[in-house]
């Protein structure tokens, strides 16, 4: 059985990989002045990999150059937690990276968390929980709603859904979690997994579940966990909002078979932080710039989704969410 044992992302050492220069000038690096700096480095894990990632920084990081007039150079992390090590060494003055890593950014190294990411309009998601067996989990009729990403036909229940087009907020139907007990086979992901892990098993241990003793059924990425649930290798499993999508080639009847009945609390996206060494102007200037971004050409909106898989950033940050996340890491820091 996985035990609930979860590395903090701030305890991960990871090396940088350099593309472009990897260390900032001017006085403002060395002691938070009024002063700009002569230049700033931007840290970040892309979606895209290899020889591609120069090119794809390019765009980004000429806009900024230009709308700063100072020279921005992009850094390659091999993982979300080497962004936040980069900054607390000043390798890099601003990161585009996820929730945990901008939460610990933020408490260990005084970052100003300025952007939010934004995926299809939203700037969080919930994990789904999901099951074979309605008849155990479903409280009320099951009803079909449609996953606007991808058009598919999805069934919930538990008041998860109830018009004509998924919203995927939640929470709700949490109450039927309580209902899963040691004989239940769970499909669980790794313990390093927002949705997949974390927030369902905080959500179940609210629910009055021992996750001590869950009878977990082990799998590797959202589309498994959707598949254990619709092979019958687990009565309940969890992934994000809405990952039945995912596997409708392999299993065209998953949208009816497997059945939502639950969603945790929200999960925020990732975002932009910045180091407090910068100007508060300055920072600002940038937030402004990079919220521009992704509308100030059909090239722009390109490169956003190929760098970074968004399509948007937000000056609405909302930290409390971010705060939240914090609280959840805590809980598997032990």
């Amino acid at each position: 059985m996985r035990k609930n044992l979860l590395t903090t992302s701030a305890a991960a050492l990871a090396l940088l990989s350099l593309v472009g220069c990897s260390s900032a000038g001017g006085d403002a690096a060395s002691g938070g002045s009024d002063q700009r700096p002569e230049e700033i480095t931007i840290s970040l894990v892309p979606s895209v990999e290899g020889e591609d990632l120069a090119e794809a920084l390019d765009p980004l990081t000429e806009y900024l150059s230009d709308g700063l007039g100072i020279d921005v150079h992009g850094v390659v992390a091999n993982d979300y937690a080497a962004t936040v090590e980069a900054l607390g060494a000043d390798q890099a003055q601003v990161i585009i990276t996820d929730a945990g890593s901008l939460y610990n950014a933020t408490e260990q190294h005084d970052a100003q968390l300025v952007l939010r990411d934004v995926r299809f309009g939203a700037t969080s998601y919930s994990a789904i929980a999901m099951t074979n067996n309605p008849d155990k989990y479903c409280e009320d009729e099951v009803v079909t709603a449609t996953y606007g990403a991808t058009g598919d036909e999805m069934s919930y229940c538990n008041g998860t859904e109830t018009g004509a087009e998924a919203t995927g907020e939640g929470p709700a139907g949490v109450e039927a979690l309580g209902k899963i007990d040691s004989s239940t086979p769970v499909a669980l992901q790794a313990a390093t997994s927002p949705a997949g892990y974390q927030y369902p098993l905080v959500a179940m241990q609210e629910q009055g579940v021992d996750t001590d003793s869950l009878n977990q059924v082990p799998v590797e990425g959202n589309n498994n966990a959707v598949l254990a649930v619709q092979n019958g290798d687990a009565e309940v499993g969890f992934a994000y909002w809405d990952a039945r999508s995912t596997v409708t080639e392999e299993a065209p009847t998953v949208g009816e078979d497997t059945v939502v009945f639950a969603y945790t609390e929200m999960i925020p996206n990732g975002g932009v932080a910045v180091s407090d060494s910068l100007p508060d102007d300055m920072a600002d200037e940038l937030a402004t710039l990079m919220d521009e971004y992704a509308e100030s050409s059909d090239e722009a909106a390109d490169v956003m989704f190929e760098l970074v898989g968004l399509s948007d950033w937000t000056t609405d940050t909302q930290p409390e969410q971010i705060a939240r996340y914090g609280e959840i890491l805590e809980q598997f820091s032990e």
